[in-house]
């Protein structure tokens, strides 16, 4: 009885694939990555006080995030400049992911 109670388990159990899964690609950027994106707009429209707020609410809102340790540089160059957003441009690669 037991075993005829273990096979029908067996056969009731889902098969699993050995395959790894698969990674799905990110469809949406995070909220600290489009605050980042936002932040180089306001740099490349000459903005300097918009991009410098973006990146103090970046830090502020999104702490740990690697974008949030690009913004802390980018305040700290712009403080160390008195403003000069041309010291503070972006790493030419982008963002990482």
């Amino acid at each position: 009885m037991r075993a005829v109670a273990a096979a029908l388990l067996l056969a009731l159990a889902p098969i699993q694939c050995g395959s790894p899964p698969r990674e799905r690609p990110e469809l949406e950027d995070s909220p600290a990555e489009a605050l980042w994106d936002l932040s180089v707009r306001f740099d490349e429209a000459g903005d300097a006080a918009g991009r410098r707020r973006t990146l103090e609410y970046l830090v502020e809102r999104y702490p740990s995030s690697r974008f949030a340790e690009r913004a802390r540089v980018v305040l700290g160059r712009q403080s160390g400049a008195a403003g000069s957003s041309a010291s503070a441009a972006p790493p030419a690669s982008g963002p990482a992911r």
